[in-house]
């Protein structure tokens, strides 16, 4: 082989090393990010499943009404970033009828906005609906409680 043979497979390997090393290095930045992910996922389940156990206390110890809770409760377990999240319809079946009952109520201005007769109206409604579910919703809240993810 002649010297020119000789520099071209120098200078090919200096470019696959170079490459490899920028692959390398590519590889090392991918697996830092995914563990900055997983981090945050983790911190993210953490304080979302805090906020279920203390919604969930708080309706077990009547200091949140049936309905805020369901309200509270499905859309925190839906919103949940884990591979499995629980099925609230399948789940909780009372919490999530309730739910679907007064999901579409208007809360705060909207509500303050709305005639006494209307409002009333509305309230009665859903008290008769947090009623009926009342018992079946208390022990699906017992589930909840103990409910963990890693």
């Amino acid at each position: 082989m002649t010297g020119i043979a000789y520099a071209l497979i120098a200078v090919a390997l200096v470019i696959v090393a170079g490459l490899a090393y920028y692959a390398g290095s590519l590889l090392f930045q991918l697996k830092q990010q995914q563990k900055r992910q997983n981090n945050a996922r983790q911190t993210r389940v953490k304080t979302i499943m805090e906020s279920v156990h203390t919604i969930a206390m708080a309706v077990e110890q009547q200091q949140c009404n049936l309905s805020e809770g369901a309200i509270r409760l499905v859309n925190l377990l839906d919103s949940l970033p884990v591979s499995t999240p629980p099925n609230c319809q399948r789940d909780y079946p009372s919490l999530y009828a309730l739910f679907t009952e007064v999901r579409h109520l208007p809360t705060h201005e909207e509500r303050k906005a709305l005639d006494k007769s209307i409002r009333a109206s509305q309230d009665k409604k859903r008290e008769e609906h947090e009623a009926k579910l009342e018992s079946s919703i208390l022990k699906e809240i017992a589930q909840i409680r103990a409910l963990k993810f890693e």
